[in-house]
């Protein structure tokens, strides 16, 4: 381990906790539903729980953004995934339970969707902090830590904010507030005039003032009725939001990642200090080994076959409140 409490690639000897085979708390591991009611409909999600005896631990696994479900899989892609599937699968197999659910208007949650116009980003942080209440309460766990991927970073570590949470991961999440990160995609698309009239509709949004008249090239960004989300979203900072945490937090960032840096990651560590920062060599997005090459990343977006990098459970777990006891951190050897 290095100062300060980085690490870079690390990994764990586990060690299995014991129980006691006669408590009415010891089970069969198990994969079964469980529902957060709203006042705009039910949320739908998976509870699995290790093998054991309880209380255990356990996880909210948030998904990132758009129609990505509790799985980690989106339709608007060809294929399946399963990141967060085998999140929780990796998690169980280490005594630590997790809920992951589909978000409102997502696959099994679709029933409590609300009209775009009246949708805001921090319907999510208060789905999220809804979901931690529930665990919180539930006398078969010692602590709830919200694993946020992706977008569900952002809303994670706000949503720990509002609940009781006991301890946060960030894994691939942004270092930047959203703007920016749109602004740097839409430069390497557009150019120009065009190019211009998008960011003055960031100006705008950034600003808290919805924009009327958007051009045909730009409509499906920026169309009315997701301006006041967009607005709702662009004005948080994740560095800010990760800053004021009162409860542990975790750092996890892979080296492969297309869409988020390792930049972002360092952005974050920056602004929390005290939070475990892991930078995974060779895991993207998806949390799957993968290079840089467009056909290996095709395959970890679309291959729910291929495994979830190890690394990621060492540096998970040992951010996740009342984990099983682990024993102390193995750096590789220097090549």
């Amino acid at each position: 381990m290095t100062a300060g409490g980085r690490t870079r690639l690390i990994g764990w000897a586990l060690v299995a906790g014991g129980c006691d085979a006669k408590s009415e708390d010891c089970a069969a591991a198990s994969a079964s539903p469980i529902v957060l009611e709203t006042a705009t409909g039910d949320l739908d999600g998976t509870l699995q729980l290790p093998a054991g005896c309880g209380p255990f631990a356990v996880v909210l696994i948030h998904a990132g953004s758009g129609p990505t479900d509790r799985d980690g899989n989106n339709p608007l892609l060809p294929g399946a995934n399963d990141s967060l599937k085998l999140v929780a699968a990796g998690l169980a197999e280490r005594g630590v339970a997790s809920v992951r659910f589909d978000k409102r208007g997502v696959a099994a949650s679709h029933a409590a969707e609300l009209d775009e116009e009246d949708l805001r980003f921090e319907t999510f942080v208060a789905d999220a902090a809804a979901w931690v209440g529930k665990l919180a309460a539930d006398g078969r766990f010692t602590g709830v830590t919200i694993a946020g991927h992706s977008e569900g970073s952002l809303i994670g570590m706000m949503a720990a904010k509002q609940s009781p949470a006991a301890a946060f991961v960030t894994i691939a999440g942004l270092g930047r507030p959203a703007g920016e990160v749109i602004r740097e995609q839409l430069g390497a698309q557009l150019s120009g005039e065009l190019l211009a009239e998008a960011d003055g509709i960031l100006d705008a949004l950034e600003a808290g003032v919805e924009v009327e008249e958007v051009p045909p090239e730009l409509y499906e960004l920026f169309r009315p009725s997701v301006q006041p989300y967009l607005i709702s979203y662009l004005k948080y900072d994740p560095s800010v939001e990760v800053a004021s945490l009162a409860i542990p937090a975790a750092i996890i960032q892979g080296t492969t990642d297309i869409q988020v840096s390792v930049e972002d990651a360092e952005l974050l560590a920056a602004a929390a200090p005290d939070a475990q920062l892991t930078i995974i060599d060779g895991m993207n997005h998806l949390l799957k080994a993968a290079t840089l090459e467009p056909a290996s990343q095709w395959a970890a977006y679309t291959d729910p076959s291929l495994p979830v990098v190890p690394a990621l459970f060492d540096a998970l777990v040992a951010g996740v409140a009342g984990a099983p006891s682990r024993a102390a951190i193995v750096t590789p050897p220097v090549r």
